[in-house]
């Protein structure tokens, strides 16, 4: 196992890359603090069958990452918990897309707000903590988009961007404290977010792609697990692509 006996913070828990590291981190022996908007039945159900099927802990932690407010007291909850933070992988974002041009300031705003100011104001939260215990491992999932650019995800694009330079930032800044900091740059991975891609789009960049298919979520969270694990020790400041070879 490769997380066994590590506590980890995970956003976006509900669906998709979230849901699926959940599930990994589980399996390689992690407890886990799972974070979603709001409580689900369903979800809290697959956690309990998580905890019984790997001799775990998870515990859900609920909030809105467009409320500062509801973010302090998400990370106050998981300090309450007078366990060590040994991991936290920032997984939760929105796209709301459209060109340029046709992208209002609000708009902007929005996206900037969910997929980089509050990941960064929960990050400085819980590594204060783990500044305090002197190790832990920051994981942010951004996007090939973010290096390469997407028409029509301007907003998306930009704001996933400033997630790599702050990766890169905040390793060099938190290294003297045991920290590492990575982040993941994934491609076409076969989430909720893909659905409403035209087919047009999708097989053009399916052509591009080396493997020439789109990803699993599974594929991106085995790399989380192990950029999290001690096997990835000697690695910090770096953006992993996970694409299939797209370029």
């Amino acid at each position: 196992m490769l997380l066994k006996g590590k506590n980890a913070v995970i956003t976006g828990c509900l669906k998709g890359i979230g849901h699926s590291t959940l599930g990994v981190f589980a399996r390689e022996g992690a407890n886990i603090w799972a974070c979603s908007q709001n409580p689900d039945p369903s979800f809290e159900s697959h956690i309990y069958d998580l905890s019984s099927r790997y001799d775990i802990w998870i515990k859900p932690i609920y909030f809105d990452l467009s409320d500062h407010a509801q973010i302090k007291f998400a990370a106050r909850e998981i300090h309450n918990d007078k366990k060590t933070i040994d991991i936290l992988v920032n997984i939760a974002g929105m796209t709301r897309d459209s060109l340029f041009h046709m992208t209002t300031i609000d708009q902007m705003k929005e996206v900037f707000e969910i997929n980089f100011f509050s990941p960064m104001l929960f990050t400085q939260y819980l590594s204060k903590y783990m500044i305090r215990q002197r190790s832990g491992c920051i994981i942010n999932v951004s996007s090939i988009s973010a290096i390469d650019g997407n028409p029509g995800q301007f907003s998306y694009t930009s704001s996933k961007a400033a997630l790599l330079v702050a990766t890169k930032t905040l390793s060099r800044e938190l290294s003297s404290f045991g920290i590492r900091v990575n982040a993941l740059a994934p491609g076409v991975i076969l989430t909720d977010m893909i659905k409403g891609m035209p087919d047009d789009i999708f097989k053009s960049l399916m052509k591009k792609s080396d493997l020439k298919h789109a990803g699993k979520p599974e594929e991106v969270s085995d790399v989380i697990a192990f950029l999290s694990s001690d096997l990835a020790s000697y690695i910090t400041g770096q953006i992993i692509r996970v694409d299939g070879g797209i370029g």
